[in-house]
């Protein structure tokens, strides 16, 4: 809507414009306001090339103050991109063209400053522009007498910005002047128009990105937007999206997504490419050039979650939004808040199901253990890593490594509670015997696929290494191409031109280098691989597949492949800990739904290692009947029994002795010899002695000629057995010698008759 107004006012100056609506009603407001002048001013900058009337001049004048002269005169200049700076000149040259109305007004050549050091900055914000930066900072530093630009638009299209310099303008009584007229910040009707200028050129701002995104979401929508492609992808001459003609960058990048598949896990993606000494291609941002470097962890998740590679054509995956510092803020949006999702848009390398499935894998390899998790399969020991679950508060179990006697040990840790909430840990039970379990029962129900298992990671294996092995060739082709190229370049050049030519030959000297260098990566690479395949190897994989339970066993067989296996047949295995009893319960869950149960022995303590074993405890008890502790030691030793302490490292030639032996005695709370001797009605020295009313020394030679018969209870002390019949009498040695008693007493016992017979007295 529009109409043709006419103005006549009493400066004597008219004119007739063809306005809009919306100019109308800036033109009443100007109105009200009292300053039709300007409104001249706004219809002239619309089309008219009429100059502003004397009365314009002589008010701006009566604005410039001495003291606004005395202080420099500030120009502005800006355009918002570099293509308006070098396609847009007669805007420029207005710009510059202000300094002339600055030396009409008053100041001199020397005095004006001209800032157009932000040329080719958006005016959005003021955050990345320096020189706005530095206009402000001297408007309040009161260097500034007046501030120059050919629009409020050229100063600011933010009206954060612009109100901002108007209150600093204010403080510091500095003047304003565009190509309308002179305004001064601390009048109030100047202010207002001024504010009513920002607002329009925050609006105009506004509706320009309007347009311009409504067209690019319509496109959008239609899928025919152009976006920047990853890696792998590209436009072809009919603008469609295709596979990159590089057969090394497909294959490549087909290869990483066959990995993640295998491995299950972007880290151990990445080490596999390590491993085998694949590089992953790159292009350098706002061009088509590709290089090859290591693949990190940062580059496989990015690669995992763009759509792109699906074939899907998406838009508006993330939300960009200016920070107080004028930094971007890039946050993702979720999957429904997607602008455009158009599945099967263009070829891929997966299929969207798969791309969906890769998702959903990531979520589970980075989901906390506050929730059930599956991890990936890890190269530790524990088998049972992300399933083993805890049988009293049903939390997951955390596992741990510990390093110890030459050894790593793994085990099962239920500390989330004394985590979060201080509480004692729950369950800390040793990986090895729920392992040894597990595995005896995976052999158990494997054993007849054990063939068919066998065979598969034979034929994984080959294939692995020869999909690694084509790579190595197609980087080996680049280089070539590299060489042929640096080779024409330097036969092109005259010999003669040699600044030229020794740098082609150096650069051909490098790609050579280069291609000697992949074809010595691809050999040694081979040379790992037939390491890994040869005869022997296969000859035992063959073997193998008649034992399952040979091939869970095998060292060679890594403990990553093992978890892979076991993550198809059980869901979670439920552990409890009993240590009185000294077993653990396990409650094993498979995929079916079936479950069943087994028992594991708790290993022992460090403290129950070297712990003597009951059945010595119970042989030493034994002998301490018949012998002292010098003599059962060398009966243990005999029969190749050990103390506890042999276990230690260092300490296998450790052997019983009597001082060992004593210690068993005392430490277990057995029956001296001692006592079992006196328990029998054995007597010591001084009491046999009195018994017999002899002296000690006597009874010393009685027991030396076997008079009297005497036990040792340790290494130098005896109690003494004493007759229970007829107790030996003292007689006098020089008429009865010892030797004739003991003579006389043989001949008695071998004299006395046998056990008598019923009814015949003897």
């Amino acid at each position: 809507m529009s109409r043709h107004v006419g103005l006549g006012t009493g400066d004597g100056y008219g004119c007739r414009q063809h306005v809009t609506a919306a100019e109308l009603l800036v033109i009443d407001e100007l109105r009200v306001l009292g300053r039709v002048q300007n409104s001249h001013s706004y219809l002239r900058s619309n089309g008219s090339e009429s100059q502003p009337s004397r009365s314009n001049t002589m008010s701006e004048s009566l604005k410039v103050q001495p003291h606004h002269l005395e202080r420099s005169a500030y120009l502005y200049i800006r355009q918002s991109s570099m293509r308006q700076v070098i396609e847009n000149v007669e805007s420029t040259k207005r710009q510059y063209a202000l300094r002339s109305r600055a030396i009409a007004l008053g100041w001199r050549d020397d005095q004006i400053n001209v800032i157009d050091n932000d040329q080719g900055e958006s005016g959005a914000s003021a955050a990345w522009r320096e020189g706005f930066q530095r206009l402000v900072s001297d408007v309040g530093m009161g260097h500034a007498g007046i501030v120059m630009g050919l629009e409020v638009s050229r100063l600011a299209r933010n009206n954060a910005d612009w109100h901002r310099l108007l209150e600093i303008c204010a403080l510091a009584d500095t003047l304003i002047l565009d190509e309308d007229g002179i305004y001064d910040p601390t009048s109030f009707n100047d202010r207002l128009l001024l504010g009513l200028k920002g607002t329009m050129s925050e609006a105009e701002l506004h509706v320009l990105k309007a347009r311009l995104r409504g067209g690019i979401l319509n496109k959008v929508r239609r899928g025919e937007y152009r976006c920047p492609l990853p890696t792998g992808l590209a436009y072809d001459e009919a603008g469609n999206v295709v596979l990159d003609p590089d057969a090394q960058v497909r294959e490549t990048i087909a290869y990483f997504f066959e990995t993640f598949l295998r491995v299950g896990s972007a880290c151990q993606t990445v080490k596999v490419f390590r491993k085998e000494g694949v590089c992953f291609p790159s292009r350098f941002r706002m061009s088509e050039r590709i290089v090859f470097r290591p693949l990190t962890a940062w580059t496989a998740t990015r690669v995992l979650t763009n759509p792109r590679y699906a074939g899907a054509y998406v838009y508006g995956r993330r939300r960009y939004r200016r920070a107080v510092d004028g930094k971007k803020d890039i946050r993702n949006r979720e999957f429904g808040d997607w602008l455009a999702c158009i599945p099967n848009a263009h070829p891929g390398y997966i299929t969207w199901e798969q791309y969906q499935q890769n998702l959903k894998l990531l979520a589970a390899n980075g989901r906390t253990y506050a929730l059930a998790r599956s991890s990936p399969p890890r190269e530790g020991p524990a088998l049972l890593q992300g399933r083993a679950v805890c049988g009293r508060c049903g939390r997951h179990f955390r596992v741990t490594y510990r390093s110890g006697r030459g050894k790593q040990e793994a085990w099962y840790v239920c500390d989330r509670a004394h985590g979060a909430l201080g509480e004692p840990n729950c369950q800390t039970i040793a990986a090895p015997p729920i392992d040894a379990a597990i595995g005896a029962l995976i052999a158990e129900r494997m054993t007849p696929a054990a063939v068919e298992l066998a065979l598969e990671i034979r034929r994984e294996i080959e294939a692995r290494h020869e999909e690694a092995d084509q790579l190595r060739c197609r980087a080996i082709q680049r280089a070539q191409i590299d060489v042929d190229l640096a080779k024409r370049r330097f036969m092109l050049v005259d010999p003669n031109n040699r600044l030229v030519a020794d740098t082609l030959e150096s650069e051909w000297n490098d790609k050579l280098r280069a291609l000697s260098q992949a074809q010595e990566e691809r050999e040694r690479g081979r040379q790992q691989d037939q390491l890994v395949l040869d005869d022997a190897i296969r000859q035992r994989l063959v073997m193998m597949t008649n034992d399952f339970n040979k091939l869970w066993n095998d060292p060679s067989t890594a403990n990553r492949e093992r978890k892979r296996l076991l993550a198809h047949i059980i869901e979670d295995a439920t552990l409890i800990k009993l240590p009185t009893e000294g077993i653990t319960k396990i409650h094993v869950r498979f995929k079916g739904g079936k479950t069943e149960t087994l028992t594991a022995l708790n290993p022992k303590t460090s403290g129950q290692q070297v712990k003597t074993p009951p059945t010595i405890v119970e042989l030493v008890d034994k002998l301490l009947d018949q012998h002292i502790y010098s003599e059962i030691a060398d009966i243990l030793n005999q029969q190749g029994l050990r103390p506890g302490g042999s276990v230690r490292p260092g300490r296998g030639t450790a052997r019983f002795t009597a001082l060992r032996v004593a210690y068993l005695t005392h430490r277990y709370a057995l029956r001296s010899r001692y006592d079992r001797l006196r328990k029998r009605g054995m007597l010591t020295k001084a009491e046999a002695a009195a018994r017999l009313g002899i002296h000690a020394l006597t009874l010393v030679r009685w027991t030396e000629y076997g008079i009297v018969n005497r036990h040792a209870y340790n290494a130098h002390a005896y109690l003494y057995e004493l007759p229970n019949a007829k107790l030996p009498a003292k007689h006098s040695s020089r008429w009865d010698t010892l030797v004739d008693r003991v003579t006389a007493l043989k001949m008695a016992k071998e004299s006395k008759p046998s056990d008598p017979i019923e009814g015949v007295v003897l």
